[in-house]
This record gives C-alpha cells, sequence and structure tokens, in this order.
C-alpha cells in the first residue's frame, strides 16, 4: 500500500529510520583564478565541507572520506528501536485493601488514600488464585471416611461449595453412599429426582438434561442424590457408578463423591480406579486416628499406593470443644504417608446437620475450607500430566 503501508499489517508496530538518499558521486571542481588573484584549489583536489561550521578544509586523493555526523542516541540501519513491550508505559494501580482499617481509611477518603492491601489480603488472594487453577477434562474426588460421624458429608458440601463459589465451571457432588446416604439433606431439595432416575434417562445430550436431575446450592454446588429405599440404594453397583461417572464428566470439571463407610461395597472399586485424588475425613480423636490409619493401609495393600500419596487428610472438628490429641502429632503422623494435612475447626452451622449455607459458616472455619480447597486444586497439574501421559501411551 503507498505511503505508508496498511494500517492493519504488521509493519506498523515497528520502527526504522527513514532511508538514506543515494551519495552523488563528487565532481572536482575546474581551477579557476579567484579574486585578487588568489587561485583555487589545485587539480585533484577538492574541498569537503566541515559539518561543525568551520572553514572548508582540503581532503587529499586517496584519504578516507569523512562521514556525517550522526548522533549516538539513534538507531542504525538493520537496528530495531524501541518496541511497545520494551517501554513500561502502564502504570501499575494499587489495589485498593479489602478489609480492616486500610478499607476504612481508603473509603472515608474516598478513594484518596490507598494504604494498598494487608498481607492477609494478600495471602487470602494467593488462595483463591490458587483454587482456580484450571482443571483439564475433569477432576474426581472420593471424600471417603470408615468411621461415621467424623463430618464427611459436611465435608463434601463445604469444599464442593468453596470450589464453587470461586470457579466459573461446573461443579457437583455425587452421593454413592449405599445407607441412605443424607448428601441431599445439606442443600435445598429441587428435585425428586436421583442417581436411578439419572441412570434411567435415555434423553440426555444437554446440559439442562442433567440439570433436571440435581439441586443447586446458594453457593452453585449441584448434588445428585442417592436412593433412599434402602433396598435400591443398596442396588447402586460398580458399573452403575460408572455409567453416572461417565455421564457427568462430559457436562462438569469437579466431581465429588460422597462415599459409604465399607470399603467392600460394590461401588467402591469404581470409585476408587477412577478417583484423581481421595480426601480422608478424620476426627481429632485416638479411634478416628487409627480409623484413617487403617483406611490407608488397605489402600496401600490394594494396589491404590499412588492414590494414598495424593490423599489429603482433613482433621474435621465435628464436636465442641478442645481435643486432648496433640493435632501438631497427629497432622505429622498422616503427613509422613499422604500430600497435606488440613484441620477444619468446629462450626455451629455445620454442625446442624441441616442446609448448608456458606454465608453462615464462621470466618475460621470457611478460611480453613478455602484452605482445603488449595490443596486439592494444587493436584489439578499432576492430573493434567498424568491424563496426557496415559492419552499417549495408549495412542488416543
Amino acid at each position: 500500500m503507498p505511503d505508508g503501508g496498511d494500517p492493519h499489517g504488521g509493519a506498523i508496530n515497528s520502527w526504522a529510520p527513514p532511508p538514506v538518499a543515494p551519495q552523488q558521486t563528487y565532481q572536482p571542481p575546474m581551477q579557476q583564478s579567484g579574486p585578487a588573484g588568489m587561485s583555487g584549489p589545485a587539480t585533484g583536489q577538492y574541498q569537503t565541507p566541515d559539518w561543525q561550521g568551520g572553514p572548508p578544509q582540503t581532503q587529499q586523493p586517496g584519504q578516507p572520506q569523512q562521514q556525517p555526523f550522526v548522533p549516538q542516541h539513534m538507531p542504525q540501519p538493520g537496528q530495531p528501536g524501541h518496541s511497545v513491550n520494551d517501554l513500561n508505559l502502564l502504570k501499575r494501580a494499587r489495589k485498593a485493601p479489602r478489609s480492616g482499617w486500610r478499607r476504612a481509611v481508603h473509603k472515608a477518603s474516598r478513594g484518596i488514600i490507598n494504604p494498598g492491601e494487608s498481607a492477609a489480603d494478600v495471602v487470602h488472594a494467593d488462595l483463591v488464585e490458587r483454587v482456580n487453577q484450571p482443571v483439564r477434562g475433569d477432576y474426581r474426588i472420593a471424600i471417603l471416611s470408615l468411621k461415621g460421624g467424623v463430618g464427611k458429608t459436611t465435608t463434601t458440601v463445604g469444599i464442593g461449595s468453596t470450589f464453587a463459589s470461586l470457579r466459573g465451571d461446573r461443579v457437583i457432588a455425587i452421593d454413592a453412599n449405599p445407607d441412605l446416604g443424607t448428601l441431599a439433606h445439606r442443600v435445598p431439595r429441587q428435585t425428586r429426582s436421583t442417581v436411578r432416575n439419572l441412570l434411567e434417562d435415555q434423553h440426555i445430550t444437554r446440559y439442562s438434561d442433567v440439570r433436571a436431575h440435581t439441586s443447586q446450592a446458594p453457593s452453585r454446588l449441584e448434588v445428585l442424590a442417592s436412593e433412599q429405599d434402602p433396598a435400591v440404594s443398596e442396588a447402586f453397583s460398580e458399573a452403575d457408578y460408572r455409567k453416572a461417572i461417565g455421564i457427568l464428566q462430559s457436562f462438569y470439571n469437579i466431581i465429588l463423591t460422597d462415599c459409604g463407610t465399607g470399603l467392600m461395597h460394590s461401588a467402591m472399586a469404581g470409585v476408587l480406579d477412577m478417583a484423581s485424588s481421595l480426601v480422608l475425613v478424620t476426627s481429632p480423636a485416638i479411634d478416628g486416628a487409627r480409623s484413617a490409619s487403617a483406611t490407608l493401609d488397605w489402600l496401600d495393600h490394594h494396589g491404590y499406593s499412588k492414590l494414598v500419596e495424593r490423599t489429603v487428610v482433613v482433621v474435621n472438628a465435628s464436636r465442641r470443644g478442645a481435643s486432648s490429641v496433640d493435632i501438631d502429632q497427629l497432622r505429622k503422623l498422616f503427613l509422613d504417608r499422604t500430600r497435606a494435612v488440613q484441620v477444619v475447626p468446629f462450626d455451629d452451622h455445620l454442625a446442624e446437620g441441616a442446609e448448608i449455607d456458606l454465608e453462615l459458616v464462621s470466618k475460621p472455619t470457611r478460611r480453613a475450607l478455602l484452605e482445603l480447597a488449595a490443596m486439592v486444586a494444587d493436584d489439578f497439574g499432576y492430573a493434567a500430566s498424568q491424563q496426557q501421559y496415559g492419552q499417549q501411551q495408549y495412542g488416543r
């Protein structure tokens, strides 16, 4: 395009010096007499102009020609100038504080005084960023405990609600407890449909078809209920679980499974085989610690050592009052075998056993659930690499 080039082309973003006019061959002047009897330069000599403004200097033939003065700061031909990326054109604005006296000062001054974020806010932002790490395909979390009453279902809803409230993708929890699971009672019940109805539905092609079988909490966490008829729920097999996950993984990014307390139940084989990671819930008590250790032993002896290494142990205080167990020693005991340990303090709202609203959970417990979700999310990258490696191995 003449006179400037294509305004949509790439050349508009680069800089080059203007073209240098070709140097004309100098023709020496003919000898002639000057005024007052003075003569010009001898034949074969010529004058070169002095760029500094002084009198002309005589240059002998064969001497190198004096080059014009070029400022040092100008880029030379063939050398690119400064690009926009090299210049720090954007002023980094200090983020407004979100809590404490810093926020009060910022608000009172109408934004004129900005003390910046506190150290606590910076840590909180880092946790949220970890929770929002990308998921390749789907990520399946099995929440397990061999001992009842330690808060397994509460932990499922707590971590699921944390993920769902902070992430933009879809999160669902499925009740795989064959013994009248209570997961559906922890969120507002929007449908009477269960996992059995989902499996029998022959017309699932879109997300809305699955959504017709789930209930949704205020946090956006969806729940797929188990059968409430003991005879039917007991018949929930490994094949049923695998089929259910096969449906859900096409529409959800994070799938949590609230397991039963029996490792030998048929569905548990499918749960453990398909799990990306395991969350093992225990209580700050001797019997709870023994039960959790026995669970890890069983998994090690039945071919799930890799799953044990990626397990996150949750020490959940489901009862009010301080525990007589040394929490630091309990943490050390499980850290020797698993990836991480998180302590969740007692919370009145979670202990009610009713519907869970994350907004009603105390700040210390919400912070613990956020840290727990961040710990689990730190494994997203490993799971993605393993999934990609498996596809390469099998040529898919």
